[in-house]
């Protein structure tokens, strides 16, 4: 059902409703093609008899007048009583309760009760919310650089928020607007011609279960390409779908088979804890040697359906985040510096970047958090 939308009428508008009323144009009928509510319509006829004015205030019963002024007494002197500690107070202070009070009462009944000038009140709060916006700026910008130019407003926001800092995203927008912070994933990405794929008979045995409740027991893969000097290299990465943790890696010169055994050779831990291993269908996932890897330490085969990426979204998505954080921009002078880069990029991807599909959290806290709860 759609939401009616609240319409707004003036009074000249109500006048000619009520004219037409009185020239005899039935009840019902302008109701109906004005589209006005009974209660509204009635609500002006009585006004406009009452008082000649569709002003609230021009219609209130001396009793509802008396009310409102006996309220606004009983405010004055809450206001009067929740501030008056601080009437003799330094003027620092008397901004500070009026800063803390004005979404109760109005600044000027605070600053005639505490003896301060409204010109002060709005000098001095001025310049404390200047000193404010600088240090909030100052931490947006530091967050940004120490997740390596990823963040977008998002994710600054639950790390302002961890720091004890409540900020709308449309402030932070702002903020690294007027600083020229760009994330990385505002820039568009190239494409790579894709490859024969693996016309293995194997099926989807995960079938998009990405969702593991253990640890070390589903594993995706993928791979990238990336600049070293003048020629491409690959990385592959292994990851386990229970907190999207990188728990294998490898780079080298060529997109191949030996490059994904060397990603589980850097697995630390014992392989036997695998059970299944899903890839998209890459040749280079198709090799008889990475076959009796999985056989050895009865790790089970699952491929994505031909041409279907969603089946290995997780690593899709992984993919992305990696050319986006990490290759885009960069080239790499050599193989040993692509190496060293990658093993600080995965520790920092591991344990400092969060993820929002898990709750903000990096894949290890992920990991200690869940845990800490089973012991």
């Amino acid at each position: 059902m759609t939401k009616r939308t609240r319409r707004t009428f003036t009074d000249e508008f109500k006048k000619q409703i009520v004219q037409l009323y009185e020239n005899g144009k039935p009840r019902k009928d302008i109701i109906q093609e004005y589209e006005l509510t009974s209660s509204s319509f009635d609500r002006w006829i009585s006004q406009y008899k009452q008082s000649g004015s569709f002003k609230e205030e021009d219609n209130r019963t001396p009793e509802q007048k008396e009310l409102i002024k006996l309220r606004k007494e009983n405010q004055r002197l809450n206001m009067e009583n929740d501030i008056f500690k601080a009437s003799g107070a330094d003027h620092g202070t008397k901004v500070d309760v009026i800063r803390n009070n004005r979404h109760k009462y109005s600044v000027s009944a605070m600053c005639a009760v505490l003896q301060l000038p409204k010109s002060t009140f709005y000098y001095e709060a001025k310049e404390r919310d200047t000193s404010e916006e600088e240090k909030l700026t100052h931490l947006i910008v530091e967050i940004f650089h120490e997740s390596r130019q990823n963040y977008g407003t998002r994710k600054i926001k639950h790390e302002l928020h961890k720091k004890g800092h409540q900020v709308s995203r449309r402030r932070i927008g702002r903020i690294m607007e007027e600083q020229g912070l760009v994330s990385k994933y505002t820039v568009a990405q190239f494409k790579p011609m894709k490859t024969p794929c693996n016309e293995s008979e194997q099926g989807n045995t995960l079938n998009r279960q990405f969702s593991q409740d253990q640890a070390r027991k589903v594993v995706v893969s993928d791979l990238t390409y990336v600049r070293v000097h003048s020629t491409w290299h690959y990385i592959c990465t292994i990851l386990d779908l229970y907190n999207r943790e990188i728990i294998g890696y490898s780079s080298g010169p060529r997109k191949d088979a030996a490059l994904v055994q060397k990603a589980f050779a850097s697995i630390d831990g014992n392989l036997h804890e695998l059970e299944l291993f899903h890839t998209d269908r890459g040749n280079e996932f198709k090799n008889q040697a990475i076959g009796e890897l999985l056989e050895t330490f009865r790790i089970d085969r699952s491929l994505s359906m031909k041409g279907c990426p969603y089946d290995n979204a997780v690593a899709e998505a992984t993919y992305k985040v990696i050319k986006t954080e990490f290759v885009f921009g960069e080239t790499f002078v050599s193989q040993k510096q692509l190496d060293l880069a990658l093993f600080d990029y995965v520790h920092w991807y591991n344990h400092i970047r969060i993820h929002g599909t898990l709750g903000y959290l990096s894949p290890i806290e992920f990991k200690r958090k869940h845990l800490n709860k089973i012991v």
